[in-house]
């Protein structure tokens, strides 16, 4: 740890939270009351090559990054030497491969969405290699996650292959890749949250499996050294924000929001509505394999404490709206939606089914493609807005609804976060569509909130989780307002709906 970061422990004020996402790189500044002392966003570069492909530049990735922490740090108007520590939190199952001595990558980022190798997680599922895969990273066989990715760049990048067999090439998630460019090279380092996200992590010894590396073809050569979601991870170069400042917490985003929603009791629940919707549910110590195609993922590592989740993702949420209004052009800005969608009383039959990358869980039906059905002469835009909300909340319902029947009994609460969260329409439709109260966080920002917790944590600039547990407080509940007959009427008209898709 060196004397650096005991010099920081005693000057530092406030943690630093970089929250790379799928559209936008943000940087949040917090005190220790939890509460946001300042915050940039910046949107970036989303390439679409061929159909169902989604990439990144890498490059965006760092720059749009760095601008925002340096964006957040002037804003302040405080040194670099006021951070304590930084917390990383960032888009899962995002691959980059990138060359050890020069820091450049040899591809672009495969994101999360992208379904270029569906067709190979199919042949693997027909060689009947689901079962074995899913006991060892509790994940389902899909092009959601990191290994196939990787895979594919080795196998159509020339040379490729060979560099990582020799060592030469370094794969990362985006934390590991903003970790190596943080330290000019010095660390290649991810946590087991984004770890347990790649299809090669074994989430039970908590170790990179060498049956799983050689099933994929990946080296192992190729991987970074994976540490718990709250510790000293590295400390930046002087070069990078003109200071030496320790990393302490490292987490995938959707753990990351779970943690910042305090969600840390057996049973809890979050639902984090972003570029897609992402349902965790606290197992507690021992990992729950799901009957019902949800995901058993490692929700996060304090010391030696080790803490498991099920997980069910919605591929497109937030994404939805954006497509409304780039796509279709029927709103101008997203905040528009929820006065369209609430200038009528329902849908007049219209019902979205936004697969536009396959549906998640808990169908993963890869082969799904968007639909809107119900359309008549009288459907305007404002039926179909209000049905792209509705298509939100519907999706998240059927994650619930299977998450009850894995753990047998019934969800109370859902606590929410996100961007979207913000729309009161929503929240009211998910609370209706599910009968259970939907508390929104006070802070929508959890995902940043939750690293800068697990960075603070590592970092003695918070004592416990329980110190930590009376900031949280709700916004606002949300009541369920709409009588049992019409939720199973709508339930009904969805699943229609859905089963058209496939």
């Amino acid at each position: 740890m060196g004397k650096s970061f005991q010099i920081f422990l005693m000057t530092g004020k406030y943690i630093l939270s970089l929250d790379q996402g799928t559209t936008s790189s943000r940087a949040v500044i917090y005190d220790h009351d939890g509460k946001i002392c300042s915050v940039a966003q910046k949107e970036f570069r989303q390439i679409f090559p061929k159909p169902g492909w989604v990439e990144h530049d890498p490059t965006d990735i760092w720059s749009s990054q760095m601008a925002v922490a340096s964006e957040v740090i002037a804003k302040m108007g405080i040194l670099p030497q006021a951070i304590t520590a930084i917390g990383i939190t960032n888009q899962r199952e995002t691959t980059i491969v990138w060359e050890r001595k020069t820091g450049k990558p040899v591809y672009n980022a495969i994101v999360w969405q992208d379904r270029r190798t569906a067709d190979y997680c199919d042949k693997l599922i027909r060689s009947g290699k689901s079962e074995f895969i899913k006991q060892k990273t509790g994940l389902e066989v899909d092009a959601y996650f990191s290994a196939t990715k990787i895979k594919w760049i080795l196998d159509n990048v020339p040379d490729a292959r060979n560099k990582a067999i020799k060592g030469e090439l370094a794969f990362g998630t985006v934390d590991s890749w903003l970790i190596w460019n943080l330290t000019h090279g010095a660390s290649h380092l991810t946590d087991v949250t984004n770890a347990s996200r790649t299809m090669l992590f074994n989430i039970h010894d908590l170790q990179w499996d060498e049956e799983l590396l050689d099933l994929f073809d990946v080296p192992f050569e190729m991987l970074p050294d994976v540490r718990p979601s709250s510790r000293f991870f590295t400390e930046t170069s002087g070069k990078i924000l003109q200071a030496k400042i320790p990393v302490t917490g490292v987490a995938g985003d959707q753990h990351a929001a779970m943690f910042g929603q305090m969600c840390i009791r057996e049973g809890m629940v979050k639902n984090t509505y972003g570029t897609g919707c992402f349902i965790m549910m606290n197992t507690g110590s021992k990992p729950v394999f799901s009957k019902h195609r949800l995901l058993t993922t490692v929700a996060w590592q304090i010391n030696h404490d080790v803490v498991y989740a099920l997980e069910g993702s919605v591929f497109t949420a937030g994404a939805l709206v954006h497509w409304l209004r780039d796509g279709l052009q029927i709103i101008k800005k997203t905040d528009e939606i929820e006065k369209l969608a609430g200038s009528v009383n329902d849908t007049a039959g219209v019902t979205i089914v936004p697969a536009f990358t396959g549906l998640g869980a808990p169908h993963w039906r890869p082969d799904a493609t968007g639909t809107i059905n119900g359309l008549t002469r009288g459907s305007t835009k404002a039926h179909i807005a209000r049905a792209a909300l509705e298509a939100i909340a519907f999706q998240s319902h059927d994650v619930v609804r299977a998450m009850e029947k894995d753990i047998n009994r019934p969800v109370e609460i859902i606590r929410a976060d996100g961007g979207a969260a913000s729309n009161n329409l929503l929240m009211q439709m998910q609370a209706d569509f599910l009968q259970v109260t939907v508390e929104r966080s006070a802070n929508y920002e959890t995902t940043s909130l939750g690293a800068a917790y697990f960075a603070g944590l590592a970092a003695g600039y918070w004592k416990s989780t329980e110190e930590i547990k009376s900031k949280w407080q709700p916004d606002k509940r949300f009541i369920p307002d709409m009588g049992k007959n019409k939720v199973e009427d709508h339930i009904k008209r969805w699943f229609q709906a859905v089963k058209k898709t496939f």
